[in-house]
């Protein structure tokens, strides 16, 4: 539990009598008093370190509690420890934190863009120790930062997405392109599938335009052409792309649910995803399973690739912690070398640890590999609150199939006007 606030000021007035009765007591031997000045306080191992922590699935609790074991055995002897673990799904990790702080996980996993509004709200403080930059990739340690100080401990390198499928349907050539691929899916009556009701996913037809949007320079409102009726590539041109993927009877829009179920029942043979499905879909297609980085899309008679939010998993310390030092600990702990290792063995979880992703083992890992192909055309997610509602908006009317080419730029006008908004919604 966080510290009331009675307790505080307790302490601040038991300071005071200890001070004025240092003050009374000028005149003893100074002799006695630089004696006890040089006493060392001994370090109190008997109080019991209680830690709260969050993770995002019943997975990564199983996992977490290995972790908690080997923790308690580094430290047997210094403190008893109480960590507790429960699930907190990370895309909500940060409002039910900020929601009630100080009542808030002391150690919790969170993907990378929340980490601007908890900074904001005083929620995590600048660590320290510069071990952890150096032990994590460059681009892991600049997600988990601001302005040059590090606020977070790097997880993993992994929460992007990239294209599965089952080689049993495709050939190395078809999977480059998406219109191959759906062709391929239609003759046999079945699927590729991408979830177009996340804006996570949708951006990947836009990002590699050359239209642009981001984060303006206030960190809340958002800039976006995607709307533009100029260029080589306009934004009607994207839609109409879109349209048409939608109407192909290869094509399914879904979820990871929808993604799972559809590649069990094998209507479904390919879809875009990440890698925390890696091990379902391995088990499920068994020596055909494959990955690879996302395909190209044909746009106004061109071949335009398909981009991606590039995204992070890193483990917070709440600043408001009773047990900050220990927090702090348990959090280097569960994302050092050797549980990052644990952690792609058992998950297959990209690791962000330089030496960790190094190993044979993350080397020879498909869908690792497809995560690194892709990250040259991926971008760090950094997007004001109003794009969310809007893109869900568009990616809805679209994949309805039923939406005619002439109302498509009214609807890109929408988008926009969305996504832009001054007013946070």
């Amino acid at each position: 539990m966080m510290k009331k606030k009675m307790l505080s000021l307790l302490c601040c007035v038991l300071l005071c009598i200890s001070m004025l009765s240092g003050c009374a007591n000028k005149n003893a031997d100074t002799s006695e008093q630089t004696q006890g000045a040089e006493e060392e306080t001994p370090v109190d191992k008997t109080g019991e370190v209680s830690l709260l922590v969050w993770c995002g699935s019943e997975e990564e609790q199983t996992l977490l509690g290995e972790m908690v074991e080997s923790f308690k055995k580094q430290y047997e002897g210094e403190r008893t420890f109480n960590i507790t673990v429960e699930i907190e799904s990370e895309s909500s990790c940060k409002d039910t934190l900020l929601g009630d702080v100080l009542n808030g996980a002391d150690v919790f996993a969170f993907p990378d863009d929340q980490l601007m509004a908890l900074i904001a709200s005083g929620a995590l403080e600048p660590i320290e120790d510069t071990k952890i930059k150096e032990a994590n990739s460059e681009s892991s340690v600049e997600a988990a930062s601001y302005d040059g100080k590090l606020y977070a401990y790097p997880m993993t390198a992994d929460n992007g997405y990239f294209m599965y499928y089952n080689k049993a349907y495709f050939t190395e050539e078809d999977v480059k392109e998406l219109d191959r691929m759906l062709e391929a899916a239609a003759k046999v009556d079945k699927q590729v599938m991408m979830d177009w009701s996340s804006g996570w996913y949708l951006y990947s037809f836009f990002g590699g335009s050359g239209l642009e949007f981001g984060l303006n320079d206030d960190g809340i409102t958002n800039y976006c052409t995607w709307n533009s009726t100029e260029g080589e590539i306009k934004g009607k041109d994207i839609a109409e792309a879109m349209l048409a993927i939608a109407k192909n009877p290869g094509f399914a829009s879904g979820g990871d649910s929808d993604f799972l179920d559809g590649a069990r029942a094998g209507t479904v043979i390919a879809g875009v995803n990440g890698v925390w499905n890696a091990t379902t879909l391995q088990e499920i297609w068994g020596s055909n399973y494959a990955a690879v980085k996302l395909p190209s899309y044909t746009c106004n008679n061109k071949q335009v690739q398909l981009s991606s939010f590039a995204g992070y998993k890193m483990v917070g310390v709440n600043a408001y912690s009773d047990e900050k030092e220990w927090a702090n600990k348990f959090a280097d702990w569960i994302t050092n070398e050797e549980n990052q290792t644990l952690r792609f063995e058992r998950r297959e979880q990209g690791p962000s640890n330089n030496k960790a992703s190094e190993s044979p083992e993350v080397l020879q890992s498909p869908a690792i590999q497809a995560l690194i192909q892709q990250s040259e055309f991926a971008k760090l997610q950094r997007v004001g609150a109003n794009y969310w509602d809007p893109i869900y908006q568009y990616g809805e009317a679209i994949v309805k199939g039923n939406i005619k080419s002439d109302k498509l730029q009214s609807l890109l006008d929408t988008l926009v006007e969305g996504i832009t908004a001054t007013q946070v919604k």
